[in-house]
């Protein structure tokens, strides 16, 4: 077993990036609301054609369950509905705060519950993790790293059918790079997700924005 970093303070590194963004969305949230910019996109229309390209991994004419890490206050959960997917949604986030709002603003969804957490509690059919990855705040590249890929672990683990994500870009124009933020390599990741996970996996890097979007579909069972 490889032992987690502890600092000196006594939370390991995955703790205090937790504690970290928790405080940098909840900070978002109070300023700009339940809103894309709450949760740290530019645009309704960015976060949607995000979702768009999460969504491919999804059945349209068949029920399911997902699991959506990072939720914010619900965002896809009203995305998916508007567009006749049947889900059984799960959302988790760090932020409580996040998490309160989410509840109350969907609270007419019988099939959808929260949860504050830093992983899925239990398994479902699918799991997506949208905008998760971005903001490194202070954290060191490699420090970043071993957190990105022990959150993918967490996804595969939780996802019977498949799983996907997405992350910035390090193809990015590098005039516009900003220091906070984690550029990833979407060939590393791609490599990563087929040795790792399973042999059928879809990089997206075409749909107008720095980021990409990789599709993991296999099939499996949720062990304990």
């Amino acid at each position: 077993m490889t032992a987690i970093p502890v600092n000196a303070d006594g939370a390991s590194s995955d703790e205090k990036i937790l504690r970290s963004v928790a405080r940098y969305y909840s900070e978002k949230l109070a300023r700009f609301g339940a809103s894309p910019r709450g949760v740290d996109w530019n645009s309704a229309e960015s976060q949607e054609l995000r979702f768009a390209q999460l969504s491919l991994l999804l059945p349209e004419s068949m029920p399911f369950s997902l699991n959506d890490l990072g939720c914010g206050y619900g965002a896809l959960l009203g995305f998916l509905t508007a567009r006749g997917f049947d889900v059984d949604y799960r959302g988790f986030d760090v932020s409580a705060d996040m998490v309160r709002v989410a509840r109350e603003r969907n609270q007419q969804w019988r099939n959808a519950a929260f949860c504050e957490s830093a992983r899925p509690a239990t398994a479902a059919d699918y799991s997506v993790a949208s905008g998760i990855f971005n903001v490194r705040i202070g954290f060191a590249d490699a420090q970043w790293l071993a957190y990105v890929d022990a959150t993918l672990d967490e996804l595969n683990r939780a996802s019977r059918r498949g799983f996907a994500f997405n992350c910035l870009t390090r193809y990015s124009d590098p005039e516009r790079r900003r220091p906070d933020l984690y550029y990833g390599d979407p060939c590393r990741f791609f490599d990563r997700c087929m040795t790792r996970y399973a042999p059928h996996v879809t990089l997206l890097h075409d749909y107008g924005l720095y980021e990409f979007t990789i599709i993991v579909r296999k099939r499996g069972t949720f062990e304990e």
